[in-house]
């Protein structure tokens, strides 16, 4: 089974590695991108995307088709030598498979003659209201050349179905890089107890967040975000919102963290679950807003949950958990028991697209 996994310009293999090696990958993840080569020992023969160069002519055409469709065409044709010759194509965002559905209308290839999509969607759904009627039929047509839709997230999920009936539809958990657990620390209150909350997705709801911080000037919240904006905080002294400049950075401040929390607004794509994550593999109990299926990642035990925009429930939440250093230390080993290569990781998320494939392809398991 010969895969190749296109991903968004920017993220081939060559770029990620040299930004996780100067520590610039800013997050947990594996030295590959999204930890899709944890497949390549699955497989008979794996290719990934390549990122053309282009000058500033180039990136501005491209950028413009890309407007203009919807998605990233030209980056899938520069690739599709590398595409047209695999058996099954993977794909990170609607971005790419919407690329490559074109592409193979552009190839006049039969289903049967092209290889098979597996389709993975993260912020389709959410967005799908939005957009014009016309483009929604066209997206409705590129999305019956896919021979899988797929999902992180439940909610997502059942939203693809009601959308599109006839489509084959699966869930997908999403995972990052496992290998290194921290083990809690189970300590005492000393008077120097900081909140951490990590994220730049659009669906962040840091003003609820703020709100309830501000209520404890005794408190210290970092937010690491470079979408936040630091006005947020104004008036607000116990509160630093910017982002860093290292991945070093971001696991010493992982590292002096007593609670972790991702404040989130209604989404239906388990935003904020890299967040999560993260917190569960540094030690930290964590807060969250219960909202975009991130119930399928970690149950109640794991993760403090909070109602969407309650100020008062997720004060409530974060000053439980600073009171108590048992129940954090308790939650924080619940959600690390989630993760490993049979639970949350890059290696079960890539095992995933592995499983799908030799079903959409009819190769046994053993095959």
């Amino acid at each position: 089974m010969k895969v190749h996994v296109h991903l968004a310009y920017g993220r081939d293999e060559t770029t990620w590695a040299k930004a996780y090696d100067d520590g610039t990958l800013i997050g947990i993840n594996d030295r590959d991108s999204y930890g899709y080569r944890h497949a390549a020992a699955m497989v008979s023969a794996m290719t990934f995307s390549r990122d053309h160069r282009e000058g500033p002519v180039g990136k501005l055409i491209r950028g413009g088709a890309r407007a203009l469709l919807g998605f990233d065409l030209i980056h899938a044709w520069r690739n599709r030598d590398a595409i047209l010759a695999a058996d099954v194509v993977w794909t990170h965002t609607e971005s790419q498979h919407l690329a490559i559905s074109q592409l193979f209308a552009n190839s006049g290839r039969k289903p049967g003659e092209r290889p098979k999509l597996l389709a993975q969607s993260v912020w389709l759904m959410d967005h799908w209201r939005r957009f014009p009627m016309v483009r929604r039929a066209y997206f409705r047509r590129l999305l019956r050349r896919a021979d899988v839709l797929t999902f992180h997230s439940r909610e997502n999920l059942a939203m693809a179905r009601r959308l599109f009936p006839h489509a084959r539809t699966e869930l997908v958990l999403f995972g990052i890089a496992a290998d290194t657990i921290h083990a809690p620390q189970h300590r005492a209150n000393d008077g120097s107890e900081l909140i951490v909350a990590v994220g730049n997705d659009e669906h962040r709801d840091w003003p609820t967040l703020i709100a309830a911080v501000a209520r404890h000037p005794d408190w210290r919240l970092r937010i690491v975000s470079t979408k936040a904006a630091p006005s947020l905080a104004d008036g607000v002294p116990n509160v630093e919102i910017r982002g860093v400049t290292s991945n070093r950075d971001l696991l010493d401040l992982y590292r002096r963290a007593t609670v972790a929390v991702v404040p989130l607004k209604p989404n239906a794509h388990a935003s904020g679950i890299t967040a999560l994550q993260e917190a569960a593999l540094s030690g930290i109990a964590a807060v969250a807003t219960d909202v975009g299926g991130l119930i399928d990642y970690f149950d109640r035990d794991q993760i403090s949950y909070v109602p969407v925009g309650d100020i008062d429930a997720m004060e409530q939440a974060i000053g439980r958990l600073l009171a108590d250093p048992d129940e954090r230390y308790r939650q924080a080993i619940a959600a690390q028991r989630r993760m490993g290569p049979d639970g949350l990781s890059s290696q079960a998320y890539a095992r995933r697209h592995v499983e799908l494939s030799r079903a959409l392809l009819g190769i046994a398991a053993d095959g």
